[in-house]
């Protein structure tokens, strides 16, 4: 799950991890008062879960309060179009109002899990500000990488190599050091998958802290956090993954033409794969679990059928838990309710494999039937016309 920047700040707090002073704004007028509190200059700053807002115009600066108004007056409401949104961009509802900082340095620093050591890394680099993905394809030398054993923590030692590793000396070595073990006892109590301060920043008076808040948390461990949980922002995901996560449904839109509904995350990317390699794209990624029921599969259906994009269905599922009788059932029952006008291929092994192929042959419904994954990948795409 991600939250806002603004709200990974509060959190933030009350680990230490520094933040610049500011607060959140749904109107140009609470923009204009956050603005006077500040004094001096501020910057307004867009709301939404996507990177480069700055450059998408969702990123101010304000020399007063009464310019804070107006520059909150054209980033509300906005949608805000940038290289993480796609082209059809985000509406902008809130800004955060925070006091400008004289910035002497912008640095980089984040946590994320290498699943290939099954340890989380610190990733930290004096070129902050920019793509990250630049930097390590284009100067790799300047992102240094220390994993962490989490059974151990970071060691003051670890902590201070970072410290050195972004460039501070002097007193801001310990001030620094002090700000990496914090934003690690964050990472690691509150189950976070990805933690990215881009820029963490130095100012000229020596103060190190962090400019920019990118949180997100592992959504298995999310019944520890209530809180957590309700800083969700619904209108910021795609409206059918929210729906889909409703019947506890792993359902993630892409940009193809193949819908495919299976049972397994594993299946589910071998189904993409194949897909891909037949010569199709597909459409999302529907995993309805091994242990779902008619119901499940019913409203499954349902989601890939509100996508306007899918012009055609492969159904590729392995029964052992979920049969494949319940499964014929709940496509039969699922296509007889919703209005489909697409060629749907069905590929079925496992438990009542033969009673779910009758299923489907008595249903008096249009459906092809794949013998096995390669087969069933090239029916749907034939289906498309290719």
């Amino acid at each position: 799950m991600n939250i806002h920047e603004y709200q990974g700040k509060e959190l933030f707090q009350k680990y230490g991890v520094t933040v610049p002073r500011g607060r959140v704004a749904d109107t140009p007028e609470e923009a204009e008062a956050i603005a006077k509190e500040l004094g001096g200059a501020v910057v307004v700053k867009a709301q939404i879960h996507a990177g480069g807002r700055g450059k998408g115009g969702g990123v101010k600066l304000a020399k007063d309060p009464a310019e804070a108004k107006q520059v909150a007056s054209q980033i509300i409401g906005m949608t805000l179009v940038t290289h993480q949104t796609g082209p059809e961009g985000r509406l902008v509802k809130k800004v955060l109002v925070e006091e400008a900082s004289d910035i002497a340095n912008e640095l980089y620093l984040s946590i994320v899990l290498d699943r290939a050591t099954g340890r989380p890394v610190i990733m930290a680099s004096t070129e902050g500000g920019m793509d990250i993905e630049e930097v390590a394809a284009k100067t790799p030398e300047k992102l240094h990488k220390i994993p962490v054993d989490p059974a151990i923590g970071i060691w003051p030692s670890t902590a201070r190599r970072i410290a050195y590793g972004l460039g501070l000396s002097g007193d801001q070595v310990k001030d620094g050091a002090k700000f990496v073990a914090n934003l690690y006892k964050f990472y690691d109590e509150m189950d976070c998958s990805l933690l990215e301060i881009n820029p963490l920043v130095q100012t000229k008076d020596g103060r190190v802290f962090a400019l920019d808040a990118k949180v997100n948390f592992d959504d298995n461990a999310l019944y520890r956090h209530k809180d957590v949980m309700e800083m969700r922002d619904i209108d910021e995901e795609d409206p059918l993954e929210v729906e889909a996560s409703k019947y506890n449904l792993n359902y993630i839109k892409l940009d193809g033409e193949v819908a495919c509904m299976v049972n397994g995350a594993g299946l589910a990317m071998a189904t993409m794969d194949i897909i891909k390699l037949t010569g199709a794209s597909p459409a999302n990624f529907l995993d309805v679990g091994g242990g779902a029921n008619q119901e499940m599969v019913e409203n499954a259906f349902r989601i890939l059928m509100s996508d306007k994009g899918v012009k055609a269905v492969l159904i590729n599922i392995f029964g052992g838990i979920l049969r494949c009788d319940v499964l014929a059932e709940g496509v039969v029952a699922a296509v007889k309710n919703v209005n489909v006008n697409v060629p749907i291929v069905i590929r079925m092994e496992g438990t009542n494999v033969e009673q779910g192929r009758e299923i489907l042959e008595n249903s008096g419904l249009d459906f092809t039937v794949g013998d096995g994954m390669a087969d069933a990948a090239e029916k749907v795409v034939a289906a498309l016309g290719r």
